[in-house]
C-alpha cells in the first residue's frame, strides 16, 4: 500500500509518501481499498504539532472506499460493501486502510465514494453544529464565517434547510459570488463585521456566530451577537484563540461561548449512524449539494495542504490513491 507517513511535525513539506504492507485486519477491523480521501484542517493541526499524535503517523482521518476483508467478529460489514468514514486516526491519506469495523458507514445508492468523502466530516459537522451547539429555528439569523470554504458551504446549506438565514463573511469577490449561490443572504467582507451584522440585523445582532477561524474572527463575532446569543467556536484556521476573561460573555449580553468538536457528538455508534444517514441522505436526495474545490493524487498531499491553508480554495479538497 501507498501512504502519506508524517515522520516529525512541519510545515506541507514533512508529508512523505511511502510504501507499507497493510495489515490483515484484526477482531472488529475492516481493510478498505481507498477511493477517496478529505483533507481537513484538523490534518494540517496535526502535521503541525498544533494536535499532537504519536510520531510517526499516516495522515488523515477521513475518506470512502470499498471493503476488501473483514476481521474476526465482524457481523454487520461485508468484503464488498461501499462505506465512508471520518474522524478515524492514519484512515485517510493511504492506497489501503485498516479501520474499526463500528467507525464506518454504509453508503446509499446514488452517493458515490468521493461526495461520500467529500461529505461526511464537514457534513456531520455541520450537522451537529446546527442541531445540537445552537439549534437553529426558524427566522433565526446566525454569522458563519468562511462561508465559501467547505464547512461554510454545507452549514449554509443545513441552516437555510432549518428556516435560518445567514450572514456570511468571505474574501474575494469569487467566493462571494459561490456564497450567494449556495443561498447565503448576505454576504460582507473581514472589515468591521460586527458593525455589518448590527446593520444587517437591526441592530440585534446574531442568534449564533459559527467560527471556525479562530484567532482572526474571534472578537467580531463575539461582537456580533444579540444578547443571550451563543458563539459557537469549532476550528482555528487562522489560529487559537488567546486567552480572554470570561466577563466579556457578561458584557457582550449574557452570551455564551462554546468549543464542540464533532468527536463528543459521533462517539456513539447509534449518533454516527444516525448524523451520517441524514447527511448522505440529504446528499442521495439533492437536498444537500456537495461542492468539490479540487482533487490531488496521493502523492500531492502537501500541495493540497498548502492550498488549504493558504485560503484560495472553495469547497472540499480529496486526495486521490
Amino acid at each position: 500500500m501507498r501512504a502519506i507517513q508524517i515522520n516529525e511535525y512541519g510545515g506541507p513539506e514533512v508529508l512523505t509518501l511511502v510504501e507499507r504492507d497493510l495489515p490483515a485486519p484484526g477482531p472488529g477491523q475492516v481493510a478498505v481499498a481507498v477511493a477517496a480521501a478529505g483533507v481537513n484542517f484538523v490534518d494540517t493541526y496535526q502535521r503541525a504539532g498544533r494536535y499532537p499524535v504519536p510520531l510517526p503517523f499516516v495522515a488523515g482521518s477521513e475518506g470512502a472506499g470499498t471493503v476488501t476483508a473483514v476481521g474476526e467478529g465482524v457481523t454487520d460489514v461485508a468484503v464488498g460493501d461501499r462505506v465512508g468514514w471520518a474522524l478515524v486516526p492514519g484512515g485517510g491519506y493511504a492506497s489501503e486502510v485498516v479501520v474499526p469495523a463500528d467507525r464506518v458507514v454504509p453508503l446509499p445508492d446514488g452517493v458515490d465514494e468521493r461526495t461520500a468523502a467529500a461529505a461526511l466530516l464537514q457534513g456531520m459537522t455541520a450537522h451537529f453544529l446546527a442541531h445540537d451547539s445552537y439549534p437553529v429555528r426558524a427566522g433565526d439569523t446566525v454569522l458563519v464565517h468562511a462561508a465559501a470554504g467547505g464547512m461554510g458551504l454545507l452549514l449554509t446549506q443545513v441552516v437555510n434547510r432549518l428556516g435560518g438565514r445567514v450572514i456570511g463573511t468571505v474574501s474575494t469577490p469569487e467566493k462571494a459570488a459561490l456564497a450567494r449561490d449556495n443561498g447565503v443572504a448576505e454576504v460582507i467582507g473581514y472589515d468591521d463585521v460586527a458593525a455589518t451584522v448590527r446593520k444587517l440585523t437591526d441592530g440585534q445582532g446574531v442568534a449564533a456566530a459559527y467560527d471556525g477561524v479562530g484567532a482572526a474572527t474571534f472578537d467580531a463575532s463575539l461582537a456580533s451577537l444579540r444578547r443571550r446569543g451563543v458563539l459557537v467556536l469549532y476550528g482555528a484556521a487562522s489560529g487559537p484563540v488567546p486567552p480572554f476573561d470570561p466577563m466579556q460573555l457578561q458584557h457582550a449580553g449574557s452570551v455564551y461561548l462554546t468549543r464542540p468538536t464533532l468527536g463528543h457528538h459521533a462517539d456513539r455508534r447509534e449518533d454516527l449512524l444516525r448524523r451520517a444517514g441524514d447527511v448522505l441522505g440529504w446528499v442521495a436526495d439533492g437536498t444537500l449539494t456537495i461542492r468539490v474545490g479540487g482533487t490531488y493524487p496521493l502523492a500531492e498531499a502537501a500541495r493540497a495542504h498548502a492550498d488549504l491553508e493558504s485560503r484560495r480554495t472553495t469547497g472540499k479538497l480529496l486526495l486521490i490513491p
